[in-house]
């Protein structure tokens, strides 16, 4: 018999103020028809500079190889949803839309009913496997994945990392068409590359482009941790290809479409993609453990740009050229400084990369496990030194996770930010807290009817300053406490 979750609530009126407020062995396409040998053709010309290469004519890019044999392996994702809004019932294909702060139009009603979005999918072995974006399946109360060969299946979902928008669903069935992994990792800018998906449920869609960008950072996935590293390209993209494929030239996978940038919410010249190093860690860890193993490096950091230098005053008291980041802080217990990274250091490369920016250090470290060691290339001063770094989790602890150890954040189910200090000195909270942003169906804070922009200010009697204090939490919940953006003071008691 399942346990009823009750709550007790303590309410305690208080004078009104203003507030503000994640290996795969998968089968690889047959190789390319050899094609006839071609000489190499040098071109000459008085413009051409010395860092030209000779063109080679056999390496002049056919798509249709890539398109013909990829796209068997791209599927249609649909997703049902139980919702409790004023949304309308639009089919509003594909979560793009919303996504990104575009609202459907539909009927408005005042009850509970299904709606349908959709996005696609790529299959990646062939006993059922296939990833997608987090935001295709988010919230799912049905999945129903249909093949390019026309047959439908219902899918389950194995897991999500919201922190990436990668998911991992499955359906059962044998012998399916497969894409193999490229490398993001060799990508080059001016590649062409290939996007597939089902854009207005026009299934099979397949666009080209070349790479127009890489290690892009919009910031457009709602996570504090979120790991965005995005290939750019000018292949279309529209609402319905999220969760596609973007694939190389051999037909094989170097991204999932995830994200187009543009004020309408259709294409609109660019489009972008997670990179293969990161989807496939992530489809890794959740096919192994059901939830992705974050490492963490532990620093707050700066990039060392030109303007950063020479527009900000912090900037120009470090006295350093351009390049690098900057550690501005050393979070206490964590990797870094158990490693002897210090504050004012300025990290070159990692694993023998160079860093300039956050979206190339979070696709490295993202790329790890906790327990997992990097070489790390530090300037200090005048001298350059290597350390070697034992990567570990938010708790500030080496060892690997599974899904059935405590997650907070999923636990009570929402997204939560630290509380500003004009909503500290509005509501008195002399020690800060953490105000829920969104609550998700399903979790503790939904169950107990806890609404947006309540203040937590402690779990089951520890103090809860900040979101960092929130991910401290390992144990279960059995009594919150907060106030309302009204002054209101109130308590929840979990009751199994």
């Amino acid at each position: 018999m399942k346990k009823r979750i009750g709550f007790v609530l303590a309410f305690v009126a208080t004078a009104v103020v203003a507030g503000g407020v994640g290996a795969y062995s998968v089968s690889h396409l047959q190789e390319p028809v050899p094609q006839p040998a071609t000489k190499v053709v040098e071109v000459v010309s008085d413009q051409a500079g010395t860092h030209f290469t000779s063109y080679s004519a056999e390496k002049y890019p056919d798509l249709t190889y890539a398109a013909e044999n990829a796209v068997k392996a791209v599927v249609s994702v649909v997703k049902t949803e139980e919702i409790e809004s004023r949304y309308g019932s639009s089919r509003g294909f594909e979560q793009f839309f919303e996504f990104f702060g575009f609202p459907q139009e539909g009927s408005y009603q005042e009850m509970p009913r299904e709606r349908m979005s959709g996005g696609s999918g790529v299959i990646i072995s062939g006993d059922g496997y296939i990833v997608t974006n987090n935001h295709v399946i988010e919230n799912a109360s049905k999945l129903r994945v249909k093949l390019n060969d026309g047959r439908m299946f219902d899918a389950e979902i194995v897991g999500s990392d919201p922190t990436t928008d990668v998911a991992l669903i499955k359906i059962d069935a044998k012998d399916l068409p497969t894409l193999p992994f490229g490398s993001s990792d060799d990508l080059r800018l001016g590649e062409w590359v290939l996007a597939i998906g089902s854009p207005y449920e026009l299934q099979s869609t397949v666009t080209a482009g070349i790479v127009s960008a890489k290690a892009r950072s919009l910031g457009v996935i709602p996570s504090e941790f979120r790991i965005e590293s995005f290939i750019q390209t000018d292949a279309a993209v529209n609402p319905g290809n999220s969760g596609g494929a973007l694939v190389n030239t051999k037909g094989e996978l170097v991204g999932i479409n995830t994200v187009i940038k543009s004020p309408t919410g259709s294409y609109a010249g660019y489009s972008f993609a997670v990179p293969e190093a990161i989807v496939r860690k992530v489809i890794m860890d959740l096919k192994e453990y059901g939830i992705v193993q974050r490492a963490l490096l532990g620093i707050a950091f700066v990039p060392l740009t030109s303007e950063y230098l020479e527009e900000t005053e912090e900037g120009r008291k470090l006295d350093v050229e351009p390049g690098g980041i900057y550690v501005a802080e050393v979070t206490a217990g964590g990797a870094a400084e158990a490693a002897g990274i210090e504050r004012g250091d300025i990290i070159t490369e990692m694993d023998g990369v160079k860093v300039d920016d956050g979206a190339t250090v979070s696709e490295i470290v993202g790329k790890h496990r906790p327990n997992d060691r990097m070489t790390v290339t530090v300037k200090r001063g005048n001298k350059v030194k290597q350390i070697e770094v034992v990567l570990r989790n938010k708790a500030g602890k080496t060892e690997l996770v599974s899904k059935d150890d405590f997650d907070i954040r999923r636990a009570l189910g929402g997204e939560f930010r630290d509380v500003t200090d004009r909503q500290a000195k509005a509501l008195n909270l002399r020690n800060g807290g953490v105000t829920v942003v969104t609550v998700t169906k399903g979790g503790i804070l939904s169950q107990a009817r806890v609404r947006e922009g309540y203040v937590i200010t402690r779990i089951n009697d520890t103090p809860i300053r900040s979101v960092r204090d929130l991910d401290k939490i390992t144990e279960k919940v059995t009594s919150i406490e907060g106030v309302y953006p009204d002054g209101r003071s109130m308590s929840y008691a979990l009751i199994e």
